[in-house]
């Protein structure tokens, strides 16, 4: 198990690589995984789907918890599959947690692709000492969404993003450098601090998105971080997209409301990131990176392996503050 070491990054893939698509918690539809599979053929490498993928379980899951576990278990263990993309989020993923051996995850090292509820599972490979992709799902790949899809496709092949984002009236400007973790806040937030988090020394740049949901329950959910004693290590915060939020409270963004919450912490902050569930940009979740906030702009650098390029990404939202409706 992951004690202090250095964090391993899975190979980079070339052309001819298996890719497996897997559905952890949600189902869909056949049709969608076929498409996914055209466009990852496009990019040079093999699709294969997981077997399990199209049992429907309770009208929701891709299959029962065991079958879903198999199916991942399947694709982490064939050492001729290269990368794994999960097919969807929504709900599940929680229950393979206790199915699947954290060592797996070292014991087979490749990339882990997805985002929303699969976070979870990013998580538990992030806290075994390996690094995995928070990015576009089967389900957007399959519709081309751009740019994750292309910035994804280079990550893979080793051509690393260095992003530089807009200026944010709600951003706080410093220097952070820490192992990249997080994700959707409600997946996020239940697993963090568990047996499944990074080694207690490691510090910590944290991103955090979320959808459809309350402004309570995310002013609830960030509280339950701050209260753990993994947020102790947190040296930088990345706010990435907020959308179909419910405005229960009086505030003009969630932003506004977060950031209030943080003045405590003498930390940078970088506000409306492109990252979440309808502007999935990958991040390389577990890799050491940087983070640079100023009053023009943004940047988040990965050092690790791999050709480096700039790469300028569009604010989350033209529309900086987002007023509550009256």
């Amino acid at each position: 198990m992951y004690q202090g070491k250095k964090m391993i990054q899975p190979p980079y893939l070339k052309a001819g690589d298996k890719v497996a698509l897997v559905s952890p918690a949600y189902w869909v539809p056949q049709e969608a995984l076929q498409m996914a599979a055209e466009v990852i053929k496009s990019w040079g490498l093999q699709p294969v789907i997981g077997p399990n993928t199209n049992n429907l379980n309770v009208n929701a899951y891709a299959g029962t918890a065991d079958e879903r576990a198999a199916d991942l278990l399947w694709a982490l263990e064939d050492d001729s599959i290269k990368a794994v993309i999960c097919s969807r989020g929504g709900y599940g993923s929680i229950h393979l947690l206790g199915r699947i051996p954290q060592e797996t995850f070292l014991q087979h090292p490749k990339w882990l692709i997805g985002h929303g509820d699969i976070a979870m599972l990013l998580y538990a490979a992030t806290g075994a000492g390996l690094m995995s992709i928070h990015g576009p799902m089967a389900f957007q790949i399959a519709s081309c969404q751009e740019p994750a899809s292309s910035l994804t496709r280079n990550i893979l092949f080793g051509n690393l993003p260095q992003f530089i984002v807009p200026g944010n009236p709600y951003n706080r400007c410093g220097h952070a450098e820490g192992i990249l973790i997080g994700g959707n806040l409600s997946s996020y937030a239940v697993v963090a601090g568990t047996r499944f988090q990074l080694p207690p020394k490691q510090d910590i740049i944290l991103f955090i998105e979320e959808v459809e949901e309350s402004l309570h329950n995310i002013d609830r959910l960030f509280y339950m971080l701050t209260l753990q004693h993994d947020f102790e290590r947190v040296r930088g915060i990345i706010l990435g997209t907020f959308s179909s939020i419910r405005y229960d409270l009086q505030y003009g963004s969630v932003e506004q409301m977060l950031i209030a919450h943080l003045h405590q912490y003498e930390i940078p902050v970088c506000c409306g990131f492109p990252v979440g569930s309808n502007s999935c940009i990958p991040l390389i979740e577990g890799a050491p990176c940087s983070l640079d906030v100023t009053t023009e702009n943004a940047m988040l650098g990965f050092n690790i392996k791999g050709s480096v390029q700039p790469y300028n990404v569009d604010i989350a939202n033209p529309k900086l503050i987002k007023e509550k409706e009256l």
